[in-house]
């Protein structure tokens, strides 16, 4: 069973959530006590004991949801032979969503294969947006599609990315595991004498023992993809949480989860802020790693001259600047969805897994079309676009142009010729809302200094939002 809070789905940002999060694995837990956290706001267990005890798996989520519920909480309880089924269960319409053992392999195959460029590719998000996109050029819209194709094809043709979404499709695994206990005690563990009270060296410390915990896994040709984090206070309190991930937990993943699990007991016991200080009752004694889950080792991508990929060496000096100015000090663009170009972009610090806002494959009906820009302001530019007179042009009710637009002047610089547009497309955004009713019209605009322009009509005036070079 997967409960899912979607609310809940970043408590590293907000210790309220945070908090919120920690309380609601705690109901889970009294359901079940083998509960894996996958991400914030995100929780599973196997609910075949649990459901005999409660009278059934249906009766068991229902109660479950409805304890979430009484926290202020809204929850979504999806259950399914697999992990990655039951998580596209969760995100039904209905609180609680049971699909039948039988009716698994149909209720994946009906899902659009989409669903695959989430997180549920255990963080490959890059290789799994490129993945989809292929396989919609091919025709294949749905994993029932996709899962048709022979194994031996698809490993072929799309490579170890597309064999383990083959599996997904299937209702497989995301991998054939190998879980066997380990044969030494492979944790890893650091203690603060004395007693540290903030946030983010102890954050900064679990990166370093991540990276030892998988350089012992990697030495005895094993790998994690199951880590559980033990955090003692000064004053006897403990926190410990088995953290999930789809795939191979980097040490960057590692260390994110143990910001979130800390954050879960803010504000008494670990404060982010540089200038706080509970003193020793309040802070952080011992943070262990253990890995809980463990898989046979698959080699790793070297670069074309046969040194490591520089991705690692990338994510340490990231962790290591969010350490000392913050967690948002890093930031990475997420590509998603939307109509403006302006929405198509969202920053979002570095190490976290967000789904987009926006679903990027659309539709999106007024959305302009052809290549993005190659520059997207943070800020409309105002701009002037007149005709051969001189006169502004506008733009009427109708999207009728008073004249061809002949020059466009930015604010702060000389203006250009421009030798040709095309446009308007019209947008009307939130007709139903009158406090954010919008709309426009946008142009793209050529001008003689080779350059190209997103330029767009709103309230009688001219803006540029994005330039194509």
């Amino acid at each position: 069973m997967v409960v899912s809070c979607p609310e809940l789905r970043d408590p590293g940002q907000d210790a309220e959530a945070a908090r919120r999060h920690e309380r609601v694995i705690a109901i889970v837990t009294g359901f079940c006590p083998d509960v894996e956290v996958v991400e914030p706001g995100v929780c599973a267990f196997g609910v075949r004991g649990p459901a005999r005890y409660y009278g059934g798996e249906q009766t068991l989520a229902a109660r479950i949801t409805t304890v979430v519920a009484d926290l202020g909480v809204r929850s979504r309880a999806g259950v399914a032979d697999g992990l990655f089924a039951a998580l596209l269960a969760a995100r039904g319409r209905d609180p609680v969503t049971v699909i039948p053992s039988s009716g698994t392999a149909r209720f994946l195959a009906a899902q659009p294969v989409s669903v695959l460029a989430g997180r549920d590719l255990a963080g490959q998000d890059l290789v799994a947006q490129d993945l989809v996109a292929l396989l919609h050029r091919l025709g294949l819209r749905t994993l029932g599609d996709f899962a048709a194709l022979p194994v031996h094809d698809v490993a072929s043709r799309f490579g170890h990315a597309g064999e383990r979404a083959h599996r997904l499709a299937r209702g497989l695994g995301s991998r054939p595991l190998a879980a066997r206990p380990p044969p030494a005690d492979l944790s890893v563990a650091q203690e603060f004498d004395p007693p540290e009270p903030r946030a983010d060296p102890v954050v900064f410390a679990a990166k370093a023992l991540a990276e030892r915990m998988h350089d012992g896994l990697a030495a005895r040709g094993l790998t994690c993809v199951r880590v559980q984090v033990l955090a003692t206070w000064a004053d006897g309190r403990e926190s410990s949480r088995r953290w999930r991930h789809d795939g191979l937990l980097s040490a960057v993943a590692v260390a994110d989860r143990v910001r979130w699990q800390l954050d879960g007991w803010q504000p008494a016991p670990v404060d982010r802020s540089e200038s706080s200080d509970h003193g020793a009752e309040g802070g952080v004694t011992l943070l262990r790693l253990a890995p809980d889950q463990l898989v046979r080792a698959a080699g790793q991508q070297l670069a074309l001259w046969g040194e490591a990929v520089p991705g690692d060496r990338v994510a340490r000096a990231a962790m290591r600047v969010q350490a000392m100015l913050g967690h948002e000090a890093v930031l990475r663009p997420v590509l998603g969805g939307g109509r403006n170009v302006s929405d198509q972009v969202t920053p979002t610090p570095f190490g976290d897994k967000k789904e987009p806002r926006l679903a990027a494959g659309g539709p999106w009906p007024g959305r302009v079309r052809g290549a993005a820009p190659g520059l997207v302001f943070p800020a409309a530019r105002a701009a002037e676009v007149t005709d051969g007179s001189g006169q502004v042009v506008t733009v009427g009710g109708r999207c009728e142009l008073s004249a061809a637009p002949a020059r466009l002047a930015l604010r702060g610089e000389p203006p250009r010729r421009v030798t040709g547009w095309a446009g308007p497309w019209p947008l009307h955004e939130r007709w139903w809302d009158p406090a954010v009713v919008r709309r426009r019209a946008r142009f793209q605009l050529a001008t003689d200094d080779g350059r190209a322009w997103l330029a767009v009509v709103q309230d009688g005036r001219w803006l540029v939002e994005a330039g194509y070079w």
